[in-house]
């Protein structure tokens, strides 16, 4: 199918896809890997009368080491993100899952602010932005704002992005020494959207014990999730199977799936249980704890 007859706009620069956007208003789209929005617009399921296109704007891949984590330009290639030294050695529970956004293909178009701002909840990237406590720098002509990532996501595909504004970059920041991490998603085939998935980072101390602890689902409510619950279970305890399967079911208190083509809800509350004690155990054993 082809899409509706629309209007382009090329900008040079966030400042200039800032000023596109104040003057088209609620007509306009930012355009980067178009890896989700194009095929929305050839299926009529999006149809904006402007796109703003943000994919050649100068030094659009960005990667900048600070002391708390690594900020990501939000123009940035999937497939270079995942490819930065920086990001494999300091984060690699994010490296681990844009490996697994759909196929290489598709990682060499998308962007990472692209995908956040899709807020699609089965996709890894929002999840990993809720595990890493990262922030999102906000801009738009008249003004910047930054925003933690638990305050962006509203509900299905919906952020609280005003139409004027656009996401410039992320701030992922760098779990604490002495941290391990895990990440598994459960999809029909390889590269498919997730059916489900669970990613947790822990912290331990010197004596084993938990001191820190993180846990993002995705594909199991209309917004990625933190399962505080359930990491409020492990503050102080060291490790147990025991531990980690009844902070596992703890999930159950923040997941609200829906059943669709592909599986059940009642399969997704169940898997994401799954998923998340695995997530668990590799977090503890990436931490220091021998198995």
């Amino acid at each position: 199918m082809k899409p509706p007859v629309f209007d382009y706009q090329r900008a040079d620069s966030i400042a200039h896809a800032c000023d596109l956007l104040a003057a088209f208003g609620d007509d306009a789209k930012i355009l980067a890997g178009g890896q989700t929005l194009i095929p929305m617009m050839n299926f009529r399921l999006a149809r904006p009368q402007v796109l703003v296109d943000i994919s050649n704007i100068t030094d659009r891949n960005q990667v900048t080491e600070e002391s708390d984590g690594i900020r990501v330009r939000a123009t940035s290639i999937q497939r270079f993100v995942e490819q930065c030294p920086a990001i494999q050695r300091r984060l690699p529970v994010l490296h681990k899952a844009i490996q697994h956004i759909a196929h290489f293909q598709i990682r060499n178009k998308g962007t990472i602010g692209g995908s956040i701002s899709n807020a699609d909840p089965a996709s890894e990237l929002p999840a990993m932005s809720l595990l890493l406590d990262a922030e999102f720098t906000i801009n738009s002509k008249t003004e910047e704002r930054v925003i933690p990532a638990e305050e962006f996501f509203i509900t299905y595909m919906t952020t609280s992005l005003a139409l004027d504004e656009i996401l410039s970059s992320i701030l992922f920041k760098e779990p604490p020494k002495n941290s391990g991490w895990g990440f598994h998603e459960v999809a029909r085939r390889s590269g498919d959207f997730a059916l489900a998935g669970s990613s947790a980072v822990v912290t331990l101390d010197e004596n084993g014990k938990c001191t820190r602890a993180r846990i993002a689902l995705l594909g199991v409510a209309a917004t990625p999730v933190r399962a505080t619950e359930a990491e409020e279970m492990l503050i102080g305890e060291k490790y147990s199977e025991e531990l980690l399967k009844t902070a596992a079911q703890r999930v159950q208190d923040v997941v609200d799936p829906e059943s669709d083509v592909h599986v059940t809800k009642e399969y997704r509350r169940s898997v994401v249980e799954v998923l998340t004690v695995r997530a668990l155990e590799d977090g503890f054993r990436r931490a220091g704890v021998a198995r």
